[in-house]
């Protein structure tokens, strides 16, 4: 049957709409009839009708950094809960990065995906490995990646420390158009570190991780990038593409905006946890596993500078580097907690309450970074609001408040230092895949 979504804020920053509205969509999922204004469409003989209410109906949102840990670490997340957390999260697509077990460094990881992610209710994308088992030696097969549909190359979680293997990689990936995806981090610097060097980390006696490591390494490859323009490129339509992973430090941003000013094809992301919480919450946690992140929670300086970059456009995308965990891996001293947190079914609710209601950026700007930017970014299809696109929405609460309850969660772990606050925006169902999944 046909579903109509009746009054609805529609907010689609590709087609510049920010209205009231009614969508029809059909059976097969397209969108048959859109209406802007206040006058409801008349509602057809057996059709399904969705009361917005004024409630956003926005294209629907993508995270372009995910750990789902399958093949290899299913008691941490498979496919199927993950895809799920992500559903409830009001994610119809995601980014799988490569680091599973094995690493997904050739087309066989990539199509051991794709069959498992047909029947799910979001789209799976693929990031391949940069290198072979992600070890920083030998690259991976660029071409038949890119043959396979993949659009962008990452070694998430193990930055690629040999300067010529990185310049490699620009060159290889920017003759298959592939996005180069990197986890900035001078491995010479954090070895053994576990949270944010500084005050906090000496009371807790804790091995600090300096936060300059981030930096240096976005300057080495910056600098690459530069050099590889001045004197290697001669084709415009085979110039590198860099994204920067989960930038947490005043200093990167200020690289990052100075590459954009020199026209240089860079952007970067945020994660919701780092926009919201810096070192001092870690230290006045009864619980710090939950805390243990990388990079990791950094000084309220370096969280103010990444606030001050959303208003100010330098951040392209918010991803949530949703990360898996068992509970005894965080469950345990600080010195031994995995590193990371999941973060899909908290995103909509903290850009909204940490973003959106304190005037750092307007609810259009927060479309843009969850799901138009990763899109483009990405180099995947845009969502339109036209009649006879397919129909693919996030639909929003931007006003109910919620507690985030560990029973509540979908994915099969729940570390995050989250459960227990009360958020204000919710997403409250997606349609996709000619299907509505209400939350």
């Amino acid at each position: 049957m046909s579903i109509l979504f009746q009054q609805a804020r529609l907010l689609n920053p590709v087609d510049g709409i920010d209205a009231i509205g009614s969508i029809r969509v059909s059976e097969e999922g397209i969108i048959e009839k859109l209406s802007i204004g206040s006058n409801p469409l008349t509602p057809e003989a057996g059709e399904r009708i969705i009361e917005m209410e004024g409630r956003i109906l926005s294209p629907g949102l993508f995270d372009m950094h995910c750990h789902f840990r399958e093949p290899g670490q299913e008691y941490k997340e498979t496919l199927e809960s993950g895809a799920a957390a992500a559903a409830a999260g009001g994610f119809t697509g995601v980014a799988l990065m490569p680091n599973t077990r094995p690493v997904i460094d050739s087309p066989l990881g990539v199509a051991f995906i794709r069959h498992h992610a047909g029947g799910l209710p979001v789209d799976l994308e693929v990031i391949g490995a940069m290198t072979v088992e992600s070890r920083g030696e030998g690259l991976a097969p660029f071409g038949k990646y890119a043959s396979y549909g993949v659009t962008a190359v990452s070694d998430d979680g193990s930055a690629i420390q040999n300067s010529q293997i990185m310049r490699l990689a620009f060159e290889y990936a920017s003759n298959f158009n592939l996005l180069v995806i990197q986890h900035c981090e001078d491995r010479s610097l954090t070895a053994g570190g576990v949270v944010n060097e500084g005050m906090y980390s000496t009371q807790l006696g804790l091995k600090g991780i300096p936060d300059i490591s981030e930096a240096m390494m976005l300057a080495r490859d910056l600098l690459l990038l530069r050099w590889l323009e001045e004197h290697k490129l001669h084709d415009p339509l085979q110039r590198p593409r860099y994204h920067a992973a989960h930038i947490s430090t005043e200093a990167s941003l200020n690289l990052i905006r100075q590459a954009k000013k020199d026209g240089l094809l860079v952007t970067c992301e945020v994660t919701p946890h780092h926009f919201t919480l810096c070192d001092e919450d870690m230290f006045n946690a009864e619980e710090k596993g939950n805390y243990i992140m990388k990079p990791p929670l950094s000084s309220a300086r370096n969280r103010e500078a990444l606030l001050e970059a959303l208003r100010d456009g330098t951040v392209d995308a918010i991803a949530t580097d949703h990360a898996p965990h068992a509970s005894h891996e965080k469950q345990c001293p600080p010195q031994e907690a995995a590193f990371g947190i999941i973060g899909l079914e908290t995103s909509v609710g903290l850009t909204i309450s940490q973003l959106v209601e304190r005037n750092i950026i307007s609810m259009q700007r927060a479309i843009e970074l969850l799901s138009v930017n990763p899109r483009k970014i990405m180099n995947l299809q845009p969502i339109s609001f036209k009649e006879g696109s397919v129909a693919n929405f996030t639909l929003i609460d931007p006003l109910i408040e919620w507690k985030v309850t560990a029973d509540k969660l979908h994915s099969k772990s729940i570390n995050t230092p989250f459960i227990g606050k009360t958020l204000k925006g919710k997403a409250i169902g997606i349609y996709h895949k000619g299907r509505l999944q209400e939350t």
